[in-house]
């Protein structure tokens, strides 16, 4: 290496992760998917444990994750991902696993598989993409569709009393007593990103203790019909309020 080469270097002050494949991100302009792959592919190669990761994605936007992230993924039915992780990390248990789940998929046909590997407490990772609505598949009402919230399958917006109240699964698992750290975190800012990052790099160096889960409020512009500033804007006036962020379950120091 050239001295010119090793000064640039040294005055690198960020670069891509070498853990991205070189296919260009087909994810909505604006959608927080990106920049969660990124965020979990910087721990894992500051980790050095891109030989030894394997994930796991499900149906929905998720399932794109096998474009992006270079390592051992492996596919799930809709809402299965966290039994598939439970049997490859019981079967491998010196392998690193985690799953990459919407609140369609995770909180919806996946509500069981969710409730019981975070009861159980699986050693796995659960990184949960929280955006209100089932984004690939048209834009419908999910579990997590705040009340009031428009959706294509409620387009006078979400009525409690007929459709039931949102679930908030991030609480809902913090209470069992498998989930060893349990945070609501987001991407839309860099402050966010780099909360969020230390989050996930948390979860993937406690996972033996149990099931780490991290949701992420994201935005779905596309799905909810607003640009990206706009999408922004109304998940912090609308989504934070109801999902707060923050971390709901942390170990007690010994």
């Amino acid at each position: 290496m050239e001295i010119k080469d090793i000064i640039q270097e040294k005055n690198i002050v960020y670069k891509r992760t070498s853990l991205l494949t070189d296919k260009a991100m087909s994810y909505c302009p604006g959608c927080g998917h990106g920049t969660a792959h990124r965020i979990i592919m910087e721990v894992i190669e500051e980790m050095g444990i891109q030989s030894s990761t394997i994930g796991v994605a499900p149906v929905g936007c998720s399932v794109l994750a096998y474009e992006f992230l270079d390592i051992d993924m492996q596919q799930a039915a809709h809402g299965r991902a966290p039994a598939l992780a439970t049997a490859i990390k019981r079967l491998n248990p010196e392998k690193h696993v985690f799953t990459y789940q919407g609140d369609g998929d995770l909180a919806a046909i996946g509500t069981a598989e969710t409730i019981h590997a975070c009861n159980r407490g699986e050693k796995i990772v659960i990184v949960f993409i929280n955006n209100g609505i089932y984004g690939m598949t048209g834009g419908q009402m999910a579990p997590t569709t705040l009340p009031g919230m428009k959706a294509s399958t409620c387009p006078f917006g979400r009525d409690t009393e007929l459709m039931g109240n949102p679930l908030r699964m991030t609480e809902l698992v913090a209470h069992l007593p498998g989930t060893y750290f349990v945070t609501r975190q987001a991407v839309h800012t860099p402050v966010a990103v780099r909360k969020t990052k230390k989050a996930i790099r948390f979860a993937f160096e406690n996972a033996e203790n149990g099931v780490n889960f991290v949701e992420i409020v994201s935005n779905c512009n596309s799905g909810w019909k607003m640009t990206p500033v706009q999408a922004n804007k109304w998940m912090e006036e609308n989504m934070f309020p109801f999902y707060p962020l923050g971390d709901i379950k942390v170990p007690e120091k010994k």
